[in-house]
């Protein structure tokens, strides 16, 4: 992928006809390149979102929402191998985005934890691709206890999927219905009320894919309590999670959940 997102103007490759993310200020979409408007992971999008593309991950920023619609990745078992080892975070603006960013300012004695959507962990495997995932296109308020609790045991499951089969296709981000916790700092950063995310493998010669819907709070459920088909998250978003695949698989794999693969 390109080391920094290229700022160009996105022709529509798919359309949507609604959407439940707040409409975003179209400020600095990026061109995106062939290898990567071609990944598994790849969510359908409409031709006003801002799409950047990093080195380990792909993001849709909405500068209204001052966080990102979603967060796209493939993971490697290849890739969990460290090649960075730093265990500090410092969070900032990317500054090849043009228009509105949430700031550390913004985040600073609210209560709410930067939240990565693309995990530092997952990034190791190139100090770039760490540096990139603090980026706040890349970052949600977060209650606390969930980012550390349920949150966290979601990520490490990803991991432990991308050993299993080799790799795994993750698209996840926020999910805004009420409003209930309402928006953080000058800039208004908007707090998501639930976070979903979505996973694909590939299973012998097939796929399997599972969604969760996870509330912003510090309530601690098993993950199977959160879990629902891909079918079932998309209707809730208004998008397609994972255009890519040939319909007939894409129809199969995302109306059930095969358990056999996710425990």
């Amino acid at each position: 992928m390109n080391s920094l997102p290229i700022v160009a103007t996105l022709l529509g490759m798919f359309v949507l006809g609604s959407c439940q993310f707040p409409a975003a200020e179209s400020e600095s979409a990026v061109s995106a390149p062939d290898s990567a408007a071609q990944g598994l992971e790849q969510p359908a999008f409409s031709d006003d979102e801002d799409i950047l593309y990093y080195s380990g991950f792909t993001c849709s920023y909405n500068h209204t929402t001052l966080v990102p619609n979603w967060v796209a990745y493939e993971l490697t078992a290849e890739e969990l191998n460290v090649v960075y080892d730093s265990k500090s975070s410092s969070f900032s603006r990317d500054p090849n985005v043009k228009g509105r960013q949430a700031s550390r300012e913004d985040y600073s004695r609210s209560g709410w934890d930067k939240g990565h959507m693309a995990p530092k962990a997952d990034m190791r495997w190139s100090e770039k691709a760490y540096w990139e995932s603090h980026y706040f296109p890349n970052i949600c308020p977060q209650n606390h206890d969930f980012n550390a609790g349920d949150w966290n045991n979601l990520e490490k499951m990803v991991r432990r999927l991308a050993r299993q089969y080799g790799r795994v296709w993750v698209v996840c981000g926020p999910i805004f219905e009420n409003g209930e916790y309402g928006t953080i700092g000058a800039a208004k950063v908007q707090v998501p009320d639930y976070f979903f995310k979505a996973l694909l493998v590939q299973d012998g010669d097939g796929y399997s894919a599972i969604a969760y819907i996870m509330h912003n709070d510090g309530r601690h459920h098993k993950l199977s309590d959160y879990a629902c088909t891909v079918d079932d998250l998309e209707a809730r978003l208004g998008r397609d999670l994972f255009p890519a695949l040939d319909d007939s698989i894409e129809e199969a794999v995302e109306s059930r959940i095969d358990w056999s693969c996710w425990r």
